[in-house]
């Protein structure tokens, strides 16, 4: 199972769903360009104390993350508010790769294209969305649950 962030734009979520990644021995992949810096320094310099215990994989562009991702024949599984189907009637697969897209203005339509599945966290109809390190919480809880990987690696 993986996390993958398309082009990130706030510190404090990244940094919150890459501890999530490191407490459940997710492997978690930025694809860049983030809205800040992603290095190593950067991060440890926001405080984040969780980076050495991370799985963690930079992609400088949305076309070598596809190029690595189609290599591994890993799927892709978009969380998008224009989602139809629910994430939990989804059958999640442990090579999956979860895709969340920016806070801003979630991923482009050459991404929604790419995806093998485009899924919605189902909510309230006025409710715009969710905080996306939220979100991932929730989508990574159902896909270990489904795949039965309960025991995260030391």
């Amino acid at each position: 199972m993986r996390i993958a962030l398309y082009e990130p734009d706030i510190p404090q979520n990244t940094a919150t769903i890459l501890r999530l990644c490191a407490c459940l021995g997710i492997e978690a992949h930025i694809i860049e360009p983030a809205g800040f810096p992603t290095s190593d320094r950067a991060f440890r310099r926001a405080g984040m104390d969780y980076l050495d215990a991370v799985a963690l994989k930079r992609h400088v562009c949305w076309h070598d993350f596809e190029a690595w991702r189609r290599s591994q024949r890993y799927r892709l599984v978009l969380f998008t508010t224009g989602g139809t189907l629910s994430y939990l009637d989804y059958r999640f697969a442990a090579a999956d790769v979860l895709l969340f897209g920016r806070e801003s203005a979630g991923v482009p339509q050459m991404v929604h294209a790419a995806a093998d599945a485009r899924l919605v966290i189902p909510m309230r109809p006025a409710m715009r969305s969710l905080n996306v390190a939220v979100a991932a919480a929730m989508a990574a809880g159902e896909a270990l649950r489904q795949t039965g990987d309960r025991r995260p690696e030391p």
